[in-house]
């Protein structure tokens, strides 16, 4: 019999699978503290878990029989993810319960800002009958911009289609052949907010996506668009969406999340007659609830009987000799793909990842998977990507992974090399391990570089003529950011070059424009690590 302890509350129908499993005993064990359940968890296979249980290194490796953990939901920031790896448990959660439930509830914000429900809802039982204050506008028609086509956003593209709406998508990875198969054109942000009657956003919240709808954006934003974010806080600045909405542009918004939760009393979305709140409402339905656990249950019963399984959250098992050989580069494949997807335009269409020298004689699958994780982590989210769902992620959205093996390295042991390819541009970078030195990077293209891939970096290419660095130098000094390292690279004299200077905080906004501006620069780039 395998043994499964529930140690948060989870409903009878979610773990009905697991309660008619012959082979399977539950045991229903809620409030347990840190100690309690070391005291117990070595007499389970299983443990199953929602929001509350923290699930620390001392539980696990006291549970010498446990074998799985299942977070029913999607966060797995209550499990130490690092000791579940090194114990050997897999780390399953339950991406897709919440998809259709937030669907739904994006487009139930959407009706209502449509319609103006709230508001003729609260007049009416006050005791006004008013008709005229609440005209409302159709669906039918009109343009729905969705930024983000993951699960969510793809769902209530569908819908929207279904109500006699054009779509407007973006997202960084989405192809134009499956986005013609789903009735969606491909936009850019600045055509959604120039075009759409309305917007909801479905992208996760990363340094890249916050406040991508802010106050530029509204100055030149379709006049009475109606916006819906039921996505993460802080994808759209709050203070310039009143604004905007106080100016005439905007005619309305619908939020169910906030930069702050809760926010603070005064906050200006509670008392503002054009903007509809839910607090966090997203997945908060009975079917939602019960489906995730459903999930995760289905999934721990696999893990349990050595079948198939999916949405684990950890690394796979490596043997000890292999894993001993190519841990040393998890770090380094990870932050070479995501300095990469930062420095790259457009949608990724493929990842070529090439390993040369004595990497290239072992398994590679797992730095493989970092490599993933890093450049997929930029789009989607460090909250939405991992190891073992890289690849999945990968494929889902159309986009080619080549590996090439090579025992020959050049001047190095070993080298990674990362080629992004997108419809606008192929970029690339090499980098390996120096004895004293740790992680380098070692080529930007054909550049040859010498620099650590750790903190604020910005990457400037410019034409090789005498007297640029001094004014990179000189603007950065004028607005007080400090350098701390410098490299440059180049291939021919006079011809096209790359200075990379690593800074001591991250470069404000303005001061990339002006860097921008000077020109005898071709591009610059912030790279943050």
């Amino acid at each position: 019999m395998y043994k499964v302890l529930v140690s948060d509350p989870i409903s009878d129908l979610g773990l009905q699978q697991l309660t008619d499993a012959a082979d399977v005993l539950v045991d229903k064990q809620t409030g347990l503290t840190e100690d309690e359940l070391v005291a117990i968890i070595a007499n389970y296979d299983a443990l199953l878990v929602r929001s509350q249980t923290k699930v620390t290194k001392r539980i696990m490796e006291a549970g010498t029989n446990l074998k799985v953990i299942g977070r029913a939901g999607v966060g797995v920031d209550n499990i130490d993810l690092e000791a579940a790896t090194t114990c050997g448990i897999v780390v399953i959660n339950a991406p897709d319960g919440n998809t259709i439930t937030t669907c739904e509830h994006t487009f139930a914000m959407m009706m209502a800002l449509a319609r103006h429900i709230p508001q003729a809802y609260r007049k009416t039982v006050e005791g006004t009958w008013d008709r005229k204050s609440f005209v409302g506008v159709e669906l039918r028609n009109k343009t729905l911009g969705v930024l983000g086509l993951g699960r969510i956003g793809t769902e209530v593209a569908k819908r929207a289609i279904a109500f006699g709406m054009t779509i407007l998508g973006y997202d960084p990875f989405m192809s134009e052949d499956r986005a013609t198969k789903m009735g969606i054109k491909l936009a850019t942000v600045e055509e959604i907010i120039r075009n759409a009657d309305f917007m909801t956003v479905h992208t996760p919240l990363t340094p890249e996506t916050r406040h991508m709808i802010s106050k530029a954006q509204f100055e030149v934003m379709k006049r009475g668009m109606r916006i819906v974010n039921c996505a993460r806080g802080g994808i759209i600045d709050e203070l310039a969406l009143v604004e905007a909405i106080d100016e005439g542009i905007v005619a309305g918004a619908a939020f169910d999340v906030f930069e702050e939760e809760p926010p603070r009393a005064d906050h200006p979305f509670l008392k503002h007659p054009k903007i509809v709140v839910t607090p966090h409402l997203g997945a908060s339905t009975i079917e939602a609830q019960e489906n995730v656990a459903i999930d995760v249950s289905e999934q721990v019963l696999n893990i349990l009987r050595d079948n198939p399984f999916k949405n684990a959250v950890n690394m796979p098992p490596v043997p000890a000799e292999v894993l001993n050989k190519i841990q040393p580069y998890f770090s380094l494949c990870e932050k070479l793909g995501n300095a990469l997807a930062q420095i790259t335009e457009g949608a990724v269409q493929e990842i070529k990842i090439s390993y040369s020298g004595d990497l290239a004689e072992f398994d590679t699958n797992p730095l493989t998977r970092y490599v993933l994780k890093g450049v997929l982590s930029h789009h989607l989210g460090k909250e939405q990507v991992n190891i073992v769902n890289a690849t999945h992620l990968a494929k889902q959205r159309d986009v080619n992974v080549v590996i090439e093996k090579s025992t020959s390295s050049q001047t190095f042991t070993n080298l990674v090399t990362i080629t992004l390819k997108t419809k606008q541009e192929e970029r690339w970078l090499s980098g390996t391990l120096l004895t004293g030195f740790g992680e380098r990077i070692v080529r930007f293209g054909p550049y040859p570089v010498d620099i650590a891939p750790t903190g604020n970096i910005l990457l400037v290419s410019h034409h090789d003529k005498p007297g640029i660095i001094g004014k990179v130098g000189t603007l950065l000094g004028n607005n007080d950011v400090n350098i701390a390292t410098m490299q440059v690279g180049r291939t021919d004299v006079g011809g096209s070059a790359v200075m990379l200077l690593t800074v001591d905080k991250q470069t404000p906004k303005h001061v990339l424009e002006e860097l921008d501006k000077l020109p005898e620069l071709k591009r610059v780039r912030e790279i943050l690590l």
